[in-house]
């Protein structure tokens, strides 16, 4: 990927306001490009299977399951780098996450800000673990 291309981002959300409000933050970014969206499991492997994102943000807890979604988005799109997205941030559901291939971990009620920052850090490969929202 060229540095000067956007990131091309998937948001893969079941409630369609955070689906939306996710949506309007990668449109309103210049670096990034909306390469589709879905709101099940099922229906994020198709996407990313036919976009092929530079980044897919997946609900945890999504119909079908976050974890399903990461394993298959990775099969069929292996550069496409997962951030999960999740209002739980626990241990246990941060390692399924990263067992089943996540490559960072942002929760719900972050600011514009991070979540921002965290879909470019996905973008070139340099995201943490766990993005907290702010105290």
């Amino acid at each position: 990927m060229d540095p000067r291309d956007p990131i091309r981002v998937m948001i893969a959300e079941d409630d369609e306001g955070i689906r939306e409000t996710l949506a309007s933050i990668v449109r309103a970014e210049k670096a990034f490009d909306l390469a589709g969206v879905a709101e099940d499991a099922d229906q994020a492997i198709r996407v990313a299977a036919r976009e092929l994102p530079d980044v897919a943000v997946v609900d945890v807890r999504m119909p079908g399951g976050g974890a399903g979604a990461t394993r298959g988005i990775k099969l069929r799109s292996p550069d496409t780098a997962v951030l999960a997205f999740s209002a739980h941030d626990d241990a246990l559901t941060v390692q399924e996450m990263r067992e089943a291939g996540a490559d960072g971990y942002l929760v719900k009620g972050s600011p514009v800000t991070t979540i921002i920052a965290s879909i470019q850090r996905a973008g070139d490969g340099t995201l943490g673990v766990v993005e907290r929202k702010a105290a």
